[in-house]
């Protein structure tokens, strides 16, 4: 029993530190590295929020906010996805526009230093894009269906505000940065506002962890649509150039810029001579053989500037 306890208290301990590593400590060191151009995206999102807010409290601007950003799943489909950018920065209407702002903040900081520019907008769009399609199918299926179903009724609600995107970024953070805390207070704070107060917006927001889930389990993959994959794990791929084998017998016949024939009569090296086909032109001649595959090396060599053994024939 001492010793079970023991083991789970040491993964625990390892798990938190892992949370805290991948949450808190990388992207900070990410922030000091690339200073405020890592923030891009945050300070768009929170002071796009802040402007639609601001233009909403004057009767011709939120009839323009509306006109711009305002989706209903009774509106035609090709005019909801042209609206649901803009939907991102339009408040709504039931929730705190100041005390959102923060989190809205924070989401989009930690995944623009974790995941990078592209990733952080494909994620952000494609979670809020789940929860509005899938009311749509919601509404389609009608009342019943063991709780599934919506009233036509609910095409009328406003479906506006940046809160999927939120709820989805830091869900998607928690699965592929393995931060059960992190997933916890988000994902998990939604299936509890779900019960607690049933609603349009908490089925879209668990719509939107459920959708943030799947793309997380699907992160490492083989998912080339998925944009910015080297990005999280900070890795930049780097092609190693191939080693020559060592040379035979002599010091690496011709010379890299195809000059001569080299000093040694059998060398495997960069610089050997390569046997001409027989009866190919030029077969005879063994300054054409020497020539050519000094044009081959020299070719490479110039690809390949890193390997200074491609290039030890010229400075003998």
């Amino acid at each position: 029993m001492r010793a079970a306890l023991v083991r789970a208290a040491r993964f625990a301990a390892r798990t938190l530190r892992g949370e805290w590593y991948g949450i808190v400590v990388d992207p900070v060191r990410e922030l000091l590295r690339r200073g405020l151009s890592g923030l891009v995206l945050a300070f768009v999102a929170a002071f796009g929020v802040i402007f639609f807010h601001a233009v909403a409290q004057h009767p011709a601007g939120a009839v323009a906010v509306r006109v711009l950003g305002g989706v209903q799943a009774d509106l035609p489909l090709w005019l909801a996805l042209l609206r649901t950018p803009v939907s991102l920065y339009v408040p709504a209407l039931d929730l705190p526009v100041w005390a959102g702002i923060t989190q809205l903040f924070l989401a989009f900081a930690l995944a623009e230093l974790t995941l990078g520019r592209g990733r952080t907008l494909f994620i952000s769009y494609a979670t809020t894009l789940a929860g509005t399609l899938t009311v749509r199918v919601m509404i389609a299926l009608g009342p019943g269906w063991c709780g599934l179903g919506l009233p036509p009724q609910a095409g009328q609600v406003l479906d506006t505000g940046p809160s999927a995107a939120v709820v989805g970024l830091f869900t998607y953070l928690s699965v592929v940065r393995r931060a059960p805390v992190v997933f916890f207070l988000t994902g998990g704070s939604m299936v509890v506002e779900s019960v607690v107060k049933p609603n349009l917006a908490g089925r879209e927001h668990l719509i939107a962890v459920a959708a943030a889930i799947a793309l997380g389990v699907l992160h490492g993959r083989n998912t080339r649509w998925l944009p910015g994959r080297a990005a999280l794990a900070g890795l930049t791929v780097r092609e190693e150039p191939p080693v020559p084998a060592s040379g035979g017998g002599g010091r690496g016949g011709g010379r890299v810029d195809g000059r001569g024939g080299g000093r040694g009569g059998g060398g495997s090296g960069p610089g050997a001579v390569v046997p001409w086909p027989a009866g190919a032109p030029g077969g005879t001649d063994h300054a054409s053989q020497a020539g050519r595959a000094g044009q081959v090396l020299a070719r490479g060599a110039r690809t390949t500037d890193a390997c200074p053994e491609l290039i030890r024939g010229k400075g003998e």
